[in-house]
């Protein structure tokens, strides 16, 4: 009998996402407009509200979701950032909303230049699926297994997939797009075809991190992000505390440690742990705050990057973006941006030269690297100058750039238009060269125009705020409630 999905007519163009999560939807949006019909091909099967996905652990710690971001996912779905809000997100402005300790100091709240979304992992996938799978010619197929690729060396056809329902079968698609995420076996699946070898990079710190969600004080519903980082010039393990204010009135707090320094799952050590860091800062705002879970600790934070655009003979037809691409170290920031960037990539690519253009595929992939490459040389220029770092150091004229770096971090802790292009740079929304423009580099020759800030930059009323008693009474330490039925975690369909 013949594969109903196998004998459609040739004059449909079709496509195949692998993976439902955020880059994966993104993806079939992008792709909705150039063809006829997409498939996102799913493992698990997706909440139906903002609730946790299975296959996303990370998911329990601090996303930020950069302007750089946030454009791009604006672009492809207009008005999810109104949905965002209007479900209990924030648009925080930078750096006015962010109390932020960098390796060089405080940075002044200067009036608003970027700015970032602030919620859970959860609630920023719900409303991006929701609109997503209810485009024309979308379709879900969930608790199905990818076995690979069908084609050859020279151009992928579809996909060959198992599910419950109807066993093994093939998916056609003009297009398929890799969105599976860090465990992406598209290295393997390009092999049995007859291409690569992929280069591949990692830079591992040891990164650990924890996160414990806690009651945000009454009155604290435009309380900034408050953030310590570390400092990798310091001979020691490079420890960061993070608030990030989330829906349903509460602060997501996450620690990080790399290799020596990590935090652990012990509640009682949760707040000692944030007054270590190089400020006490979020230690001493979390101290009357209740907890509303336990505490969640991660370890798979390697950042590792794979060269797909330099793979030889790449075949058409097969497109890998997001965290497939590569994964980087959580504490920046970057994945979500970088993946939204890579679709808008991707659509821009198709909106050229259509789905079944020679050369498309190789077109995109290039494409994609663009914003992959910044973010891994921000979190990597970092991370590999931790004790016990493993990975490639860094090479000739590394101490030169490495200076101006620090002359520069430092210079935007008191010059704004130093500190506009670092939060340019860092919010994805202007390539790091942009560090080199010829005013910026005499600015930073120059220095800081004001002196640095003896501490956090806290308003007196949110120092106010942070006294309050948490609400339901005070919380205190090692108090535990499940993290999948804490108070104040929304139900599917709030918001």
């Amino acid at each position: 009998m013949s594969d109903p999905v196998r004998t459609r007519p040739s004059a449909t163009r079709t496509a195949v996402v692998i993976g439902g999560g955020l880059a994966g939807m993104l993806a079939a949006a992008a792709l909705s407009a150039s063809v006829d019909e997409v498939t996102v091909v799913e493992r698990d099967v997706l909440p139906d509200g903002p609730r946790p996905r299975r296959s996303l652990p990370q998911a329990h710690h601090a996303h930020l979701l950069w302007s750089g971001g946030a454009r791009a996912i604006e672009s492809l779905l207009p008005g999810t950032t109104a949905r965002w809000l209007a479900a209990g997100a924030r648009r925080i402005p930078l750096p006015t909303g962010l109390v932020s300790m960098s390796a060089l100091g405080w940075f002044r709240r200067w009036p608003p230049m970027q700015f970032l979304v602030a919620c859970s992992r959860d609630l920023l996938d719900w409303v991006v699926r929701e609109q997503v799978l209810a485009r024309p010619g979308v379709r879900l197929l969930e608790r199905t297994e990818l076995l690979g690729l069908d084609g050859d060396g020279t151009r992928v056809r579809g996909v060959r997939i198992r599910c419950a329902e109807h066993g093994e079968r093939t998916l056609d698609a003009d297009l398929v797009v890799d969105a599976g995420g860090r465990g992406s076996r598209a290295p393997q699946w390009l092999r049995e075809l007859g291409v690569g070898p992929v280069a591949e990079e990692t830079v591992d710190s040891g990164l650990a991190y924890a996160t414990r969600i806690f009651q945000a004080p009454p009155g604290s519903g435009e309380f900034p992000v408050v953030n310590v980082q570390a400092d990798a010039r310091e001979p020691r393990p490079g420890r960061t505390a993070t608030i990030v204010p989330i829906e349903g009135d509460r602060w997501l707090v996450t620690l990080s440690g790399t290799r020596g320094g990590q935090p652990t799952a012990d509640a009682e050590a949760f707040e000692d742990f944030a007054r270590s860091v190089r400020h006490p800062v979020v230690g001493e705002l979390i101290a009357r705050a209740r907890p509303l879970t336990d505490v969640v600790v991660s370890r798979s934070t390697v950042n590792r990057r794979r060269y797909f655009e330099r793979t030889r003979g790449w075949p058409e037809g097969f497109v890998v973006i997001g965290d497939a691409v590569a994964t980087y170290n959580p504490v920046y920031g970057h994945g979500m941006s970088v993946a939204a960037q890579g679709v808008l990539a991707l659509r821009s690519e198709l909106d050229r030269h259509g789905v079944r253009a020679p050369g498309l595929a190789l077109r995109v992939q290039r494409a994609v690297a663009g914003p992959v490459a910044t973010a891994w040389d921000l979190a990597t220029g970092q991370d590999i100058l931790y004790p016990g770092a493993v990975g490639r150091g860094p090479g000739r004229g590394s101490e030169v750039v490495r200076r101006y770096l620090d002359r520069l971090m430092l210079t935007a802790t008191g010059r704004p238009l130093v500190t506009k292009a670092l939060f340019d740079v860092m919010t994805l929304s202007a390539p790091l060269t942009s560090l080199l423009r010829p005013e910026i580099v005499c600015a930073v020759l120059r220095g800081p125009k004001l002196p640095p800030l003896p501490g956090p930059p806290l308003t007196a009323r949110e120092r106010e705020v942070a006294r309050r008693p948490a609400a339901h009474g005070e919380g205190h330490r090692g108090e535990r409630v499940p993290a999948s039925g804490g108070p104040g975690r929304p139900e599917a369909g709030e918001g």
